[in-house]
């Protein structure tokens, strides 16, 4: 099996061309352990689709599947031009969120930066939890797949191995969630981590920025329609929320390197 390493801002996936096989779970768990595997926060197949131009699957580092992955899907649009299974620079691509459209910017023959219509962000509420001992208040977000987005005084200092994983399997939440971080520095900037579930700590989590900024909006503390930098671990994305809370990601896609694993 050839797969290729790819990441958007250092949130790193294998991609294989082809129809996902038996035993996905253990696959995904043995080639993203970063001791024993090739390292990677999961795997993404692409595959051709009967309602769109092509269709993604993503698994993550614990074997689980994902609905939708900002970063990943943006490598999908870098993998299937610079590999040649497209010449159209306009993609849509099929996930269990819906279908996305992708506009890739083209520098030197290859994707460098690709931008994603990312459909609407469903705010679901502003609960309150309770994690260690403590009140915590966010706000729940769906952009395809959950997040709970907590404002803070300084995201740095937020200890994620220690409250993410008791965020993401929260009695409240049933199916566990992603867990955000943020710390609004003005009206158009705004600094997030990151716990996913089912991959734990990531360098930059695409979906995660959009319910992000659609929670920083919906707070009053950045505005719509306005582009939003949300600054991860791994670097800037930009998103752009509309009055009706659709949501538009802009970032980069790099190809890390190729690999084959031996049977």
């Amino acid at each position: 099996m050839r797969f290729t390493k790819m990441h958007g801002l250092g949130n790193d996936y294998l991609y294989v061309y082809g129809e996902v096989p038996e035993g996905i779970a253990e696959l995904s768990r043995k080639l993203s352990d970063r001791h024993f595997g090739a390292g990677s926060d999961g795997m993404i197949y692409i595959s051709p689709s009967e309602t769109a131009d092509f269709k993604m699957r993503i698994f993550n580092a614990d074997g689980s599947e994902a609905k939708m992955c900002g970063n990943g899907i943006r490598c999908v649009g870098k993998y299937v031009y610079d590999k040649g299974f497209t010449d159209q620079t306009t993609l849509t691509v099929e996930t269990l969120s819906g279908i996305k459209t992708l506009q890739m910017q083209i520098r030197s023959g290859k994707v460098n930066d690709v931008t994603v219509d990312m459909g609407q962000a469903q705010i679901i509420g502003e609960p309150e939890i309770r994690v260690n001992g403590q009140s915590i208040p966010g706000v729940m977000v769906s952009v395809g797949n959950p997040h709970f987005v907590h404002f803070v005084d300084d995201a740095d200092a937020v200890p994620l191995e220690t409250i993410g994983p008791s965020i993401e399997k929260h009695p409240a939440f049933p199916d566990g969630i992603n867990a955000e971080f943020v710390h609004v520095i003005k009206k158009d900037r705004i600094r997030m981590r990151v716990w996913e579930r089912g991959s734990g700590v990531t360098m930059a989590c695409g979906t995660g920025a959009c319910a992000s900024a659609a929670a920083a909006v919906r707070k009053g503390l950045c505005s719509f329609s306005e582009p939003i930098t949300v600054l991860l671990d791994g670097g800037p994305l930009t998103i752009t929320v509309s009055p009706d809370f659709s949501v538009t990601m802009c970032g980069p896609a790099e190809t890390v390197y190729e690999g084959e694993i031996a049977p």
